[in-house]
């Protein structure tokens, strides 16, 4: 992905995050059948990729400078990118609240199942319909109102933070959790059953 574009990197990491997500709702379809150990384990790790990557590398290059950017240039578009800040805001939340639902259904047993799997339908429908207002609504307009700087200041800064699992550039301190989620998880992030 070495000098792709930042709104190439917006789509690749998209597609990542949405692959993960799909797997994840697999996952928790399945449940953890005689596999209980790893199923929770590969639960968590991908909770915590969502966490890790998309909120604190990916969102905030949006919020702190692609939004502004198109804001300034096309002030139409500020319901929208409104909408898709508050979506940004409370998306820490809303996955850390999953991982605590989840470490309760994992301790507490199949009473907390159900719940935990209404809040990650839902968080994932919010999630993939986040992602698509982005790619329908604002990178055609980036592509086409933002200057030659505003795009090169937007390529080195999506540039320096991929996201691992969608550029494949490994970093050594997630080894492990990449490792976990591409053994353990279902198709289509992983090499797992399901």
């Amino acid at each position: 992905m070495s000098g792709a574009s930042a709104l190439s990197i917006i789509r690749e990491e998209h597609a990542a995050v949405s692959a993960l997500l799909r797997s994840l709702r697999l996952l928790a379809a399945k449940g953890p059948g005689e596999r209980r150990a790893q199923f929770f384990e590969s639960m968590r790790a991908m909770l915590f990729y969502l966490d890790e990557f998309p909120e604190r590398r990916h969102h905030p290059n949006e919020s702190n400078l692609l939004f502004p950017m198109l804001l300034r240039a096309t002030p139409e578009l500020q319901p929208v990118i409104e909408k898709l800040e508050a979506d940004h805001a409370s998306g820490e939340h809303r996955v850390r609240k999953l991982q605590h639902m989840l470490v309760g259904w994992e301790f507490l047993g199949e009473a907390r199942r159900d719940g935990f799997t209404v809040a990650l339908n839902d968080y994932i429908r919010l999630y993939l319909q986040h992602m698509q207002v982005e790619e329908t609504h604002l990178l055609p307009h980036a592509a086409r109102v933002l200057s030659p700087a505003q795009h090169a200041e937007l390529d080195a800064a999506f540039a320096a933070a991929l996201d691992p699992l969608a550029s494949g550039r490994r970093e050594p301190v997630y080894e492990e959790l990449f490792d976990r989620i591409v053994g353990q998880a279902p198709s289509p992030v992983g090499l797992g059953h399901g």
